[in-house]
């Protein structure tokens, strides 16, 4: 884990020192935006943008998702870092950049930006036209794979939908809060106050959320969007991961039966198993957080079946007629 300041790579891990025991996340830098008509400036192409993700990282794993749920496999081409991110960060094997054949994904940042100052993260959507990066916030990502990308992709569910988005945001919020970066609020803790502040309020938004899908099917209502699959990123590590690597260990998934039938139903839409990786996924954790788990061992458990009969008869995505 590490950082770039003024374009000069070093390996240094979060400060918590300064907040109390607390992880803070940086926002995100690079925030330029694709639009369908290239009014931003970066038009929505087939065959002009890359990807640089990781299979072990849930915002990253959110492009892969809605880069085959919006049928772009073959419009944006992906390049996948390795597993473990040690003094150097994420690293691509030789080869797997075939844009910009960087090792480091530091480098791709300082191609974009020499003077670049802040954290490496995916993902990263990489313009091959003007040589730089666009965005690299998960959030913005997916909103402009369903939006400005859609008639470069296949007919499918809009998964912002304009009746919906209000209620969208507000969900997103909720659990981008308490749950998605909760997680990580626990597990990169260093006191117990503001461990035990991240557990509770992440367990009382998983029990919330439990109650919910009693009520509905989906996290905005009746039809699945774009905050389902939000939440799904890190509902498919949390038993895996976040359960013993971060100390969220008060309830799992399995022991929820409104959100593991939920889990299950997401992981078996078509094409999105796929996109799920745990031996990236448990490599990366145990592998890559030393001051976490010094050893580096990886655990072989849990022992999970996504594939199950999940009982909730809801398999394909609700639309009002997609893009």
């Amino acid at each position: 884990m590490g950082l770039l300041i003024d374009g000069v790579w070093q390996d240094r891990w979060y400060d918590t020192a300064s907040t109390g025991g607390r992880f803070v996340r940086a926002d995100s830098r690079f925030r330029d935006r694709v639009t369908a008509d290239g009014s931003s400036g970066f038009k929505a192409e087939a065959g002009r943008y890359h990807l640089y993700v990781s299979y072990a990282c849930p915002w990253a794993h959110r492009t892969l998702i809605f880069r085959v749920l919006k049928g772009l496999e073959a419009a944006i081409s992906v390049s996948v870092v390795e597993p473990l991110m040690l003094e150097h960060g994420w690293t691509l094997a030789d080869g797997a950049d075939p844009v910009n054949g960087a090792r480091f994904l530091h480098q791709v940042y300082t191609k974009a930006d020499p003077g670049y100052s802040g954290r490496v993260t995916v993902p990263v959507l990489w313009d091959r036209e003007r040589r730089t990066i666009v965005n690299n916030e998960s959030a913005e990502i997916i909103r402009m794979l369903n939006g400005e990308f859609a008639e470069i992709g296949v007919p499918g569910p809009d998964l912002y939908p304009e009746p919906l988005r209000a209620e969208i945001d507000t969900v997103n919020d909720w659990v981008y809060r308490t749950v998605n970066n909760g997680v990580y609020r626990a597990g990169f803790a260093t006191t117990q106050e503001a461990y035990e502040e991240a557990v509770t309020a992440l367990f009382e938004s998983l029990d919330a959320i439990d109650e919910r899908l009693g009520r509905q099917p989906y996290l905005a209502g009746e039809r699945m969007t774009e905050a389902d699959w939000r939440l799904f990123t890190t509902l498919v590590r949390f038993d895996a991961v976040y359960v013993g690597h971060f100390k969220c260990n008060l309830r799992r998934i399995v022991d929820y039966p409104n959100l593991w039938g939920y889990l299950r139903e997401l992981y078996q839409v078509p094409g999105v198993a796929q996109t799920v990786h745990f031996d990236h996924i448990k490599a990366h954790y145990y592998g890559s957080h030393k001051t976490i788990n010094p050893t580096g061992i990886v655990p072989k458990g849990p022992a999970l079946d996504f594939t199950t009969p999940q009982g909730r008869d809801r398999m394909a995505p609700a639309s009002d007629g997609g893009s």
